[in-house]
């Protein structure tokens, strides 16, 4: 996963409505409800059906920690999808999304302006039309390069031009060397 991935992951899970289970046999069963037999829940999370099932007794009380961070993970992919899908909806149609970030900015410039990038840190509101097509490219499985192209788009019409309202010439911005990236909605 990418940082743009992996802050999208980090927005989901403060939206939450409920924390998902926090024993490994509550999580076991969630996982069982979710995928229907020991057999595809031992697929995900890389253990055999007979692990599983002592999971779902008792008989194990503690999955070494690779299982255990893969078990967290199938959980927390799955938890409240409609949450998820709600709160995505309202950002892509209406509310738009914050990104926090700290990262080299390039752009080209017309001649007599400064382009060379530099490492600026940024909080910017982009409106509703980019966090869908942040979404959009999300689901359709896009690479960290295209999601980061989509969010130097929206920096560029917010933060650099303003609106439209200043350096209107500005093309081209780029987003690199992200230290951090954050996103809320």
């Amino acid at each position: 996963m990418g940082e743009i991935d992996d802050a999208i992951e980090r927005a989901e899970r403060e939206a939450f409505t409920r924390e998902p289970p926090k024993t490994l046999k509550g999580r076991i069963n969630y996982l069982l409800k979710q995928l229907g037999s020991a057999k595809a829940v031992a697929q995900e999370i890389g253990v055999t059906a007979d692990s599983v099932n002592r999971y779902r007794r008792g008989a194990r009380k503690h999955a070494r920690a690779d299982v255990a961070a893969k078990i967290d993970d199938a959980v927390r992919a799955r938890w409240q999808p409609q949450v998820r899908k709600r709160r995505q909806k309202q950002a892509a149609t209406a509310a738009g999304v914050t990104v926090e970030t700290r990262a080299r900015f390039g752009y080209t410039a017309p001649v007599g302006t400064t382009d060379d990038g530099r490492l600026r840190r940024l909080t910017v509101h982009l409106p509703a039309a980019y966090a869908g097509r942040l979404f959009d490219a999300r689901n359709a499985g896009a690479g960290d390069q295209e999601m980061r192209g989509i969010i130097a788009e929206g920096f560029k019409e917010v933060y650099f031009q303003d609106g439209g309202g200043r350096a209107m010439g500005l093309s081209d911005v780029t987003l690199n060397d992200i230290d951090y990236l954050d996103l809320d909605y």
